[in-house]
Parts: C-alpha cells; sequence; structure tokens
C-alpha cells in the first residue's frame, strides 16, 4: 500500500507532489480538529457524573465542538481543493507529455498499438488518475494517518486501549495485503479489458461504411459484443473477488470498536479505569471504527491508480528515435540514401537501396502495391531510423539532426488527409500557428480552395467535422496543400495525393500541387501517368529494392516492370462503354 502511494507520488510533477503531500498534511489537521470531538464531550460527561452541570461547561463543550466541526471543514475544503488541482493538473500534463513523446516515436510504435490502446490511455486511465486516484489516496492516508493519530492520543488517556486498537489496525492491515494481493491479480485485467472495448468501439464506428457494405454487421457486432462482455465479466469478477474480503475488513474494524468499548467497561468495572475515561474510549472507538472503514474501502482502488500509472508510464518509457542531433540549416536539399536496409516485425521491407536525389528536382517512386515504396518514403522522412545504411540531407546524416530541425525541410501531403475539428483557418495555419488571415488566404488561393471555402455558412470560420468528415476528398486534400503552402518547407513529400480525387477535382488539383511544388525538391509515389512522365528521374521499386531507374523516356525503352506499368495505364484509360444495341 505504502509502495503504491510513494509510487503515485513520484508520477506527480513536483508542484502537484507538494500539492498532495499538503492535502496529506492538511489530513492530520483535520484529523486533530476531527479528535476534538472527543475532548468536548469530555467536558459534559465529566459535568454530569459530577451531578452539576453549568453554563461555564455548556459553553466550553460547544466552543470546543464548534472548533472542532469549523476547524475541519475548513481544513478539508482546502485539502480538498489540492487534492482536485494536483489530480487534473497531474494528468493534463501527462496527457500533453504522452503526446510530445508520441511525436518522437517511430512510425512502427503506432501499427504495433492500437488506436483504442492509446485512446484508452490518454481518456480511461488517466480519468482513473484525475478522478479516482487523488481521492482514493488521499481518504486512505488519512483514514490511516487518523487511527494512528488516536492511537497516540488514547496512550494518554489509557494505554491498554491504545493497544487494543493497535493490534486492531495490524490485523486490518493484514486483511488488507490479502485485498491489494487480489486486486492487483484483477485491475491489469481490468485495463485490458477497457482497452480492448475502447478499441472494438472506435474500430466497429470507424469501419461503418464497410460494415455495412460487405454486411458484416453481424460478425462486427459480435466482436463488439464480445468485447462488452468480456468488460462486464472482468467488472462482476472483480466486485465478486474484493467484496468479502472488503467485508473481512470492515468486519475486522468493526470488531475492533467492539473491542475497545467492550474493554473499557470491563476496566471501568473492575475499577481500573473511570467512568469518564469509559466514555471517552467508548466514543473514540466509533471514531475509529469510522477512519478504518474509509481506509478499507478505498484502499482496494489503489490497485487500479497502481496499475493506471504501469500503463501510462508503459507508454512515456517506450524507446523515442534519437532526437538529441544538432539544429543544422543544411547548406542545399539533396537528398542521398546509401545502401539502406531496414526490416519490420522480422520481414525485410527496404533491402540495399542506393538513390541520389539532387536539390529542386522531381523524383517519382511507383512499382507494385507492398513492394515498399511508402516505408522508403518513410525512412527518406525519417519516420523511421534505417536498420543499415544512412540517409543524408545536404550531406549530413538526418540523425545528426534534431527533430524538429529536420522537420522544418520537409512538408507532407498525404493520401488520407487528417483535418482537425477546427475552423478551416487554423487547419491551414497549422505549420503557423500565428500567421495573419492574410497568409491563410493567399495559401488558400494558390491552393485553388479559396472558391469553395468562401461558399461555406461561415467562410474560413467554418468548424469542419473531425478528419474533415464534412468535405469530400478533393476538398481536404486542397486544404493539405494550402496548409503544405503555408509551412513552404523546401522538400515536399507525395503520397498518392491524387489517387482518390475524382475528375471534377483532378484539374484544380493539379494545379494546387504546381504551385506548391514550384522550386521545390519533390519526391512523390503516385499511379496516375500525368504524376509521374515529366519527373527528373523515376524510381522503380518492387520486393524491397530499386529494380529501374531512370527517366519516363528512358524506361519506356527498357522491358519492365515500368513499362508494363505504363500500357496497363493507357489501356484502362481507353475503356470506354458501349451502348446496348
Amino acid at each position: 500500500m505504502v509502495e503504491i502511494i510513494r509510487k503515485f507520488f513520484a508520477f506527480c510533477s513536483e508542484e502537484n507532489r507538494r500539492k498532495f503531500q499538503t492535502s496529506v498534511l492538511l489530513g492530520v489537521f483535520q484529523a486533530m480538529f476531527e479528535a476534538l470531538k472527543i475532548p468536548a464531550i469530555a467536558v459534559m460527561v465529566k459535568a454530569l457524573l459530577a451531578g452539576q452541570v453549568t453554563g461555564r461547561d455548556i459553553l466550553l463543550s460547544l466552543g470546543i465542538m464548534v472548533l472542532s466541526i469549523a476547524g475541519a471543514g475548513l481544513i478539508k475544503a482546502k485539502a480538498s481543493m489540492l487534492q482536485t488541482e494536483g489530480g487534473y493538473d497531474t494528468c493534463a500534463k501527462k496527457r500533453i507529455e504522452i503526446a510530445e513523446h508520441m511525436r518522437y516515436l517511430p512510425m512502427g510504435y503506432f501499427s504495433d498499438n492500437s488506436l483504442g490502446q492509446i485512446t484508452s490511455v490518454t481518456t480511461n486511465v488517466l480519468e482513473n488518475l484525475e478522478n479516482v486516484a487523488t481521492r482514493v489516496v488521499m481518504l486512505v492516508c488519512e483514514g490511516l494517518l487518523t487511527t494512528a493519530l488516536i492511537i497516540v492520543m488514547l496512550a494518554f488517556f489509557d494505554l491498554r486501549i491504545s493497544l487494543v486498537l493497535l493490534i486492531g489496525l495490524c490485523l486490518f492491515l493484514a486483511a488488507n495485503t490479502s485485498l491489494q494481493k487480489a486486486a492487483g491479480t484483477l485491475a491489469p485485467r481490468k485495463i485490458n479489458a477497457d482497452e480492448k472495448l475502447v478499441e472494438k468501439v472506435l474500430e466497429y464506428l470507424q469501419g461503418m461504411a464497410e460494415v455495412k457494405a460487405y454486411h458484416l454487421t453481424g460478425k462486427k457486432s459480435a466482436e463488439l459484443n464480445e468485447a462488452i462482455a468480456a468488460n462486464s465479466k472482468v467488472n462482476t469478477d472483480m466486485e465478486m473477488t474484493l467484496i468479502p474480503r472488503m467485508s473481512a475488513q470492515s468486519l475486522i474494524a468493526k470488531l475492533t470498536g467492539v473491542a475497545m468499548a467492550l474493554c473499557a467497561c470491563i476496566f471501568y468495572c473492575n475499577g481500573t479505569m473511570d467512568a469518564l475515561t469509559a466514555v471517552v474510549m467508548v466514543i473514540s472507538a466509533f471514531i475509529v471504527n469510522a477512519s478504518l472503514e474509509t481506509a478499507g474501502n478505498y484502499s482496494a482502488l489503489l490497485r487500479i491508480v497502481d496499475a493506471s500509472v504501469d500503463r501510462v508510464q508503459e507508454i512515456l518509457k517506450t524507446p523515442q528515435m534519437d532526437i538529441d542531433g544538432e539544429k543544422i540549416t543544411p547548406e542545399n536539399r539533396d537528398i542521398k540514401a546509401d545502401n539502406i536496409e531496414f526490416s519490420y516485425d522480422r520481414r525485410k521491407i527496404i533491402d540495399g537501396v542506393s538513390l541520389s536525389i539532387p536539390e529542386k528536382s522531381v523524383t517519382a517512386i511507383v512499382g507494385p502495391s507492398g513492394g515498399g515504396k511508402t516505408t522508403l518514403v518513410n525512412l527518406l522522412a525519417r519516420f523511421w531510423d534505417v536498420d543499415k545504411g544512412t540517409v543524408s540531407l545536404g550531406g549530413r546524416d538526418v540523425r545528426d539532426y534534431d527533430m524538429d530541425s529536420l522537420m522544418s525541410n520537409f512538408s507532407f501531403v498525404f493520401q488520407n488527409v487528417y483535418l482537425f475539428h477546427d475552423t478551416i483557418a487554423d487547419n491551414i495555419r497549422f505549420g503557423q500557428p500565428e500567421a495573419p488571415m492574410e497568409d491563410v488566404i493567399a495559401a488558400a488561393k494558390k491552393a485553388c480552395c479559396h472558391d469553395f471555402i468562401m461558399a461555406l455558412p461561415d467562410g474560413y470560420n467554418t468548424v469542419i467535422g473531425e478528419g474533415g468528415a464534412s468535405l469530400s476528398g478533393g476538398e481536404k486534400q486542397r486544404i493539405s496543400i494550402a496548409r503544405a503552402m503555408m509551412k513552404d518547407a523546401p522538400v515536399i513529400f507525395l503520397d498518392e495525393a491524387t489517387a482518390n480525387v475524382d475528375p471534377e477535382n483532378e484539374h484544380d488539383l493539379m494545379e494546387a500541387i504546381r504551385a506548391l511544388t514550384n522550386e521545390k525538391t519533390v519526391i512523390m509515389i503516385a499511379h496516375r501517368l500525368k504524376t509521374v512522365e515529366h519527373a527528373d528521374q523515376i524510381l522503380v521499386i518492387d520486393q524491397e529494392k530499386i529494380v529501374q531507374q531512370g527517366t519516363h523516356a528512358e524506361l519506356l525503352s527498357q522491358e519492365g516492370i515500368y513499362r508494363n506499368f505504363i500500357q496497363e495505364r493507357r489501356e484502362a484509360a481507353g475503356w470506354k462503354i458501349k451502348e446496348a444495341v
């Protein structure tokens, strides 16, 4: 229990750790004020036993009681505020820390770890910590501290009763150890079940179109229902396992109070304790019972806190790419790869590839699906690090750069554009948050999207749905190009940027791409003839290697994948639908 509390405090920032420590300290003072109820009652009991209750006795007892209630209430309010501030601030900072940490993780991490896992950690797990952990940790600490304080105070009244309470506390902690072991087994299962449920819900919602189109409703519903049932079973198992142990713990707390009261009565009857002390001991028994029960009931959740902290730290301990390079401004933007190799999940994706891309040239990468085109681009952009060989920018290994200075050289337009749930203006100025509206509009005009933006209800202030759900594919692509224009990086990566664009938008999109790539180093993955035939060089990737390299004319004169590729495209372009006679 103590180790979990120590781990939670270490998890927090220094500022928030001080808030929690102050809160615990205030809990001690709160316990002291709560304990003042004992002398307040003792004053009246003493007067009653003497058979003479004076106004002075009543006022003194009332004054102590008011002081006890007011002092405990004020301190509790301050302690609760510190706990709340510390909890929310800790988890807010951890979410930011996770986001910053993930910026420098290799892209392979996001393949190995599902969106559901990451989402669950940043939502469910951290919500557990901000809403539950702080309350649990504080109440357990305060309950145990209050009990310890009462043990010390009772020692001044009667050492025998104090020892009875100490023995009861030891038995309580023994029962709590059993509870903690059981909770320790179940807590990881609960968090895993929560992650699986989030993963299946997201998968079901994001794939709704495919689910309907391919009549997968029953199958996907079954998977979701299984995740819900598994989550329900874990929570039920947790309750069924922990409730008996919590009941035993609670029984020990109650029996401790009963033993204290019984011993006080026995000692009074045999004349070894006066009536006033006996009454004080009986009253103390009720206070102890309440403190121990509170600590015990909430301590069952400490293992959830423990597992939640571990799950967050698991992400934060995931090795980042080496980002501690130099801030380098290259003399040129020549890109070279020298005998690079890369494997993913023990499967070689790139094997011995070398290439040279001169500054302000256009390089097209083509080849069969699964040949390694996207992986090669990811290695050139340092989304992954090569296993062997080197990738260089301006004559310097990309690993010599710190990540931010390297990325300042690159802009990306992906096949699947992601736009944030924000205004169109903010989505365009994503790379330059402080850019004035005039620059946003200028970029939009160059990207051929100003007209359709102005046709929207609020123009540039129109809030688009998450992922750009309220826009067409071509519109999203053009906004993505405007975003890249705002960054104005010297190297542009285009990953099949025109693959999903309808014919009506293709002309505008090609114009936008031409404006974006003017006087830039361009590396593109493309399947359309129009986008590759004017490239300065074309790289044909197949089975982890560059199998052909040259200009469009040079490759057409050779037998191989490229010529077959072009012939297939030309034949496809000549297809016509004949009218039925």
